[in-house]
């Protein structure tokens, strides 16, 4: 049963997605006509319309709110996780930062 609920949940999350997505791009399209037509008639742009405006933050609104829902659980951030077990002579070597083509070599070459 609890299964059958995650898959429900997890299709209506990702239908919301779909949907905030779809009413994200109909706002595109709605600003793009509106646009075409300000130029048609040769008016001055100052704005989108209200609608326009409102259609496009519930789309975003929508869509955020599904995809937090579809990635799943958030795991905290905490710095010393990866630090847990390591002592603290261990942490300051870092094998990223080891240079071994310096000059030291040219001063031991042999002078023949």
């Amino acid at each position: 049963m609890a299964l059958a609920q995650d898959v429900m949940a997890s299709l209506i999350d990702k239908f919301l997605v779909a949907v905030g997505l779809i009413v994200l791009i109909h706002a595109a399209y709605s600003a793009a006509q509106h646009r075409a037509y300000l130029r048609l008639t040769e008016k001055d742009f100052t704005t989108l319309p209200s609608d326009v405006l409102v259609q496009t933050l519930t789309g975003l609104v929508v869509a955020c709110y599904g995809i937090v829902r579809v990635v799943g659980q958030f795991r905290e951030i905490r710095p010393s996780a990866d630090l847990e077990g390591r002592t603290w002579d261990s942490m300051s070597t870092h094998v990223a930062f080891y240079n071994l083509n310096h000059r030291g070599k040219l001063l031991m070459a042999d002078v023949d």
